[in-house]
């Protein structure tokens, strides 16, 4: 790698921002769920079972967006979809026993993956998120 003495503050915090998703994603492949499909876990873990159009509303994405998401998930046995009682065309989602499962894992993972920069986190977290407000702020 360059010398990372001489890289912008910008360029740092690209390239680790990067190198920590490549990583947890190939983290969460071995797992046999995306990212994609852990945030969609970690929703109904939070906030229970729901409608797949609320869902995509909670998520800030279209329903086609989080349907094939939705898909994979049941397929994997991760998440379980079930008609709602009064309206037979409403299909409602929920996580399963083994999406728990394999939420929590997932969790563990990132957790450990952090740890290294956790040493230093304290000292790291302020100054990113004031750099996070200020770009925010400008942003807009």
């Amino acid at each position: 790698m360059s010398d990372l003495e001489n890289w912008s503050t910008g360029r740092l915090l690209s390239t680790a921002a990067r190198l920590s998703e490549r990583v947890l994603n190939k983290a969460l492949l071995e797992l046999g769920v995306t990212p994609a499909g852990i945030n969609v876990l970690t929703a109904l873990n939070t906030h229970g079972p729901m409608a797949q159009n609320e869902l995509a509303e909670l998520m800030h994405v279209q329903p086609q967006t989080i349907g094939r998401t939705i898909e994979r998930l049941e397929a994997s046995d991760h998440l379980t979809r079930t008609r709602s009682g009064p309206d037979r065309r409403v299909r409602m989602v929920a996580i399963s026993s083994k999406g728990r499962t394999v939420l929590e894992e997932a969790q563990d993972t990132e957790k450990n993956l952090t740890n290294v920069a956790d040493s230093q986190g304290y000292e790291l977290r302020r100054p990113l998120q004031a750099i996070i407000r200020y770009l925010t702020s400008i942003a807009k």
